[in-house]
């Protein structure tokens, strides 16, 4: 595509959005609560669209296709259901969590009132780990789809991004992001039907004979739909990504932002709707384009059965981009400062403060998306992968402990010991197949001999941390019990 239609483009989108959140921001005179909260003030089709738009970025244009690029059936249907399973634990833990505590903003609000305020910061700094991770990632992300589809420079395409998000975020928090959100949904939904439409119109039977076939160049690749024995690496990506994303703190604020507890649950209930079958089609397509050969990136692996389509086509996916990334972006910027401001900074942060961090997180993340190395680390695809898993599991050590507080009597310490012993039982796992070594390097690294992600690591954590949440609150019982 031409470059200068591509920045058009580009620029009228970002534009359109950023008079949205604009004049969602300037209409009200928000206080602090107002500004991270939103608190009360969105009906149940509004609840579903935003957590449908912000769980929806610009990686479902990546990471479901690479997913079915290397693996099987299973691969697919698991990456599908882990991006549905967080709105549906929302769905029946959140009305919980909101009749304990009204007052809330993110979940670590309510570990501070059941389980005190170190647990409190614990939790804050997983989630800001795994939320400002999957930030720098969406403006890679960005960067590689413009770069791709119409050779416009990355670092371009991320600072424009950046630059309107960060402006619209920061003057309306989060009641700015939600009516973005409402736009954005219906955008990237309209976009993905019609182009998916468009997709499938063509040679349907020809996708379904490469869906089912094996690759015939690429020996690493088995993503193939017919391939069945890809269960265990499926559902360790439910685990995984299940649990990490029970901290991502934009979906907590969509919880407090609800009118009501019946407005969340239907919200979250059509957001899993949505996002559910979205996924798995393009898990889907990611194994049409490996019955169809090799190719030089896996992870813009659905890229290659648009790069022959016409202008109009290239035209219609430049403005999802935009869509998409802006729609997590602006989520995940609201996010990490509600957590930083109150979850780490224990409410001491003033509006204004908040504001110049909404801005101040953008130059870090762009740096970091565009691949440096710092320490000896690179932030490259694999580096962000292994950051990803590193956070992925401390929630899944984690995330048993807290959602435990909702039933039974689990008592403040037994949940501390729990959220400790997750990782202990990593490293026992680790020790007993093999040795202290790989028990200790699983706890970094919680991968196979694949590099994928390592379903029986995550399940000790997970089990681990269960069990001694359970049987430590029966011998270490809370003093009021």
């Amino acid at each position: 595509m031409n470059e200068i239609i591509a920045y058009g483009l580009l620029f009228a989108t970002l534009a359109i959005f950023g008079w949205i959140g604009y004049q969602a921001g300037v209409k009200n005179d928000l206080n602090e609560d107002e500004y991270l909260s939103a608190r009360g003030s969105q009906d149940w089709l509004r609840i579903g669209l935003s957590l449908f738009a912000s769980g929806m970025g610009i990686w479902i244009l990546f990471g479901p296709s690479e997913v079915g690029y290397y693996g099987g059936f299973w691969d697919v249907v698991g990456y599908a259901v882990s991006a549905a399973t967080p709105f549906l634990l929302l769905a029946y833990v959140g009305p919980m969590i909101r009749e304990r505590l009204p007052s809330g903003v993110t979940l670590a609000d309510y570990v501070r009132i059941r389980l005190g305020r170190p647990m409190q910061v614990y939790v804050g700094l997983i989630s800001v780990l795994y939320m400002f991770t999957f930030l720098f990632a969406e403006f890679t992300a960005i960067g590689k789809a413009m770069e791709t589809l119409s050779e416009i420079e990355p670092l371009i395409a991320m600072g424009m991004v950046g630059i309107v998000t960060a402006a619209y975020i920061s003057q309306g928090g989060l009641p700015a992001s939600l009516a973005t959100d409402r736009v954005q949904a219906w955008t990237i939904m309209f976009l993905v039907v019609a182009l998916l439409l468009a997709l499938f119109g063509g040679d349907i039977n020809g996708l379904i004979a490469d869906a089912k076939a094996s690759n015939p160049e690429d020996s690493w690749s088995i993503g193939s739909m017919s391939y069945m024995d890809s269960f265990e690496s499926g559902l360790a990506l439910v685990v995984a990504i299940t649990a990490a994303e029970m901290f991502s703190q934009g979906n907590w604020q969509r919880a407090w932002a609800s009118e009501s507890d019946e407005a969340l649950t239907k919200g979250a209930w059509l957001a899993a709707g949505l996002v559910l079958p979205l996924v798995f089609i393009m898990g889907v397509l990611g194994t049409v384009v490996a019955g169809q050969g090799a190719v030089d990136d896996p992870s813009a692996a659905f890229f290659y059965l648009i790069e022959d389509a016409g202008t109009l086509f290239v035209a219609a996916f430049i403005v999802l981009a935009v869509a998409l990334v802006c729609s997590s972006v602006d989520t995940l910027q609201n996010a990490i400062v509600a957590s930083i401001s109150g979850d780490l900074s224990d409410n001491t942060m003033s509006l204004q403060n908040a504001r110049f961090l909404t801005i101040g997180l953008i130059p870090i993340a762009i740096y970091l998306a565009t691949g440096p190395t710092i320490g000896g680390f690179t932030f490259n695809a694999l580096g962000v992968f292994e950051i990803f898993l590193f956070a992925d599991l401390l929630a899944a050590a984690t995330v048993m402990p807290v959602l435990l507080t909702l039933w039974g009597e689990v008592s403040t310490k037994g949940a501390l010991l729990g959220a400790v012993c997750g990782l202990l039982s990593v490293v026992a796992y680790g020790t007993f197949t093999g040795d202290l070594g790989t028990g200790i390097e699983y706890v970094f690294s919680p991968t196979n001999e694949f590099g994928l992600a390592n379903l029986n690591v995550f399940l000790s954590a997970v089990i681990g941390s269960t069990i001694v949440t359970i049987g430590g609150s029966k011998v270490l019982p809370d003093a009021s019990a």
